[in-house]
């Protein structure tokens, strides 16, 4: 199938071509006929699948032909997780719209001062791209008019339910006057999403699409078992010599143990910044396009940057904490290999990781190599062994208040410290007494 296949206006088209894109993938193959129709939709797709445009494209045909007169609110409105993420998206709207000129989107999240939004917010809106809080915010302060939404649109639902997001969004669902169209795009439909879809959708159709993220075709991925944090830095330091490393994410667990990881990485002579929720919106924009002008080799990060990061030279990516949810696993990794490129994924893995390590092997539905560094093997062996659950004694185990010449528990009771000092005060007593 060609994109001429799925009616498309010559604009859009000519956009397409000047990207690069021929032929739709599945996940836009099935979604954009169904969104063409009117009808709702619930997707199951991961990164890298091409969702993004899954969406974009009917929505920018759906502006398009008929522009409302009399209302600057917008039409379309798409709400995503992260700042990270909506300006991704923006900048795909932007893409595809190029030979759309009449077409205005307009990308609003928080970190950034409100005046400059709201002046956007006051003129012709077509697409409104926006963070859930930044849009409750401007939606409160009585400066979004939608009169005249007829899209709605849940990027990276799951995300957004992680992140307590499930309240935000049905009070923004309930400000629409009529209910618009509406599309669901999550990694799964299981769980809560279950429920938001019951809420928000009306007889949707589904479409559910196994990516080769999730076959993992372009990502080789292992892991190093580690016995502790200096162990982990030492494993680091020597992968971060190879010389087939493009560009690097590290991802950390913590804001402050990424900045010092930083701080460790720069006195070795790395090329690295940090990226983490409490730098400010420009440091942050500032710190991804030095990323894509190849100024920082490596970006030490946390999960704000799972999600709505794309820069297509990243060729490594290490897990230096393994994440505690495996969906955020697949896509951490998915910032490497993409656009056909190959890609690596490597992470370090402590004994108190194992039952991550396992959830994430279920979810992705294969076993991960295990691989070690000559020198800097693991001093503590059977990683993969259970360890010994508590109360499991043998039936011969003495029990716990068992000591050498005690026979029984009431044996033992009558050597403890406190009856020893008891019994002194009482022979004490006695030897008083019987001087008196």
């Amino acid at each position: 199938m060609s994109f001429q296949n799925l009616n498309l206006s010559k604009e859009i088209l000519q956009a397409l071509n000047k990207l690069g894109f021929e032929s739709p993938t599945p996940v836009q193959a099935a979604s954009i006929p169904v969104i063409s129709s009117g009808k709702d939709l619930k997707a199951s797709a991961n990164t890298g699948t091409g969702k993004t445009a899954a969406f974009l494209i009917p929505a920018l045909e759906r502006v398009t032909p008929k522009p409302k007169e009399g209302c600057s609110g917008p039409r379309v409105i798409i709400l995503v997780p992260t700042r990270e993420l909506a300006m991704q998206v923006s900048n795909e709207a932007l893409k595809l719209s190029k030979f759309l000129p009449k077409v205005k989107t307009v990308c609003v999240y928080g970190g950034v001062p409100f005046p400059k939004q709201r002046q956007q917010l006051s003129r012709k809106v077509d697409i409104l791209i926006a963070t859930p809080g930044r849009f409750i915010d401007h939606l409160r302060r009585g400066k979004l008019d939608l009169s005249s939404v007829e899209m709605f649109v849940l990027d990276e639902a799951d995300r957004m339910l992680d992140m307590g997001f499930y309240e935000p969004v049905q009070e923004i669902y309930s400000s629409f006057q009529t209910h618009p169209q509406t599309l669901l795009f999550s990694a799964t439909l299981e769980g809560p999403i279950l429920k938001l879809t019951k809420t928000l959708l009306e007889n949707p159709e589904t479409v559910s699409v196994a990516s080769r993220m999730t076959k993992h075709e372009d990502i080789k991925q292992h892991i190093h078992h580690a016995d502790d944090l200096p162990h982990k830095k030492r494993m680091l330091n020597h992968l971060l010599a190879d010389e087939e490393i493009h560009q690097a994410i590290i991802f950390t667990s913590t804001k402050r143990f990424a900045e010092e990881l930083v701080t460790s990485l720069r006195d070795k002579g790395h090329h690295v910044a940090p990226l983490h929720g409490d730098m400010c919106q420009r440091q942050r924009t500032r710190t991804m396009k030095r990323m894509r002008d190849g100024k920082i080799k490596i970006l030490v990060a946390t999960d704000v940057a799972a999600r709505g990061l794309d820069v297509n030279t990243i060729s490594h990516v290490f897990n230096f904490d393994l994440p505690t949810n495996a969906e955020d696993y697949v896509h951490r990794i998915g910032r490497t290999g993409r656009a056909g490129a190959k890609g690596v994924a490597i992470s370090f893995v402590s004994s108190k990781d194992r039952q991550f390590l396992k959830q994430i092997e279920k979810f992705t539905n294969q076993k991960l190599e295990a691989l070690t560094i000559t020198g800097l093997e693991p001093k503590k062996k059977n990683f993969d062994e259970q360890p010994p659950k508590r109360g499991n004694r043998s039936k011969h185990a003495k029990p716990p208040f068992a000591r050498r010449g005690s026979k029984n528990k009431a044996n033992h009771s009558k050597s403890t410290p406190w009856n020893r000092r008891e019994q002194k005060r009482k022979r004490s007593f006695k030897k008083k007494a019987i001087a008196a």
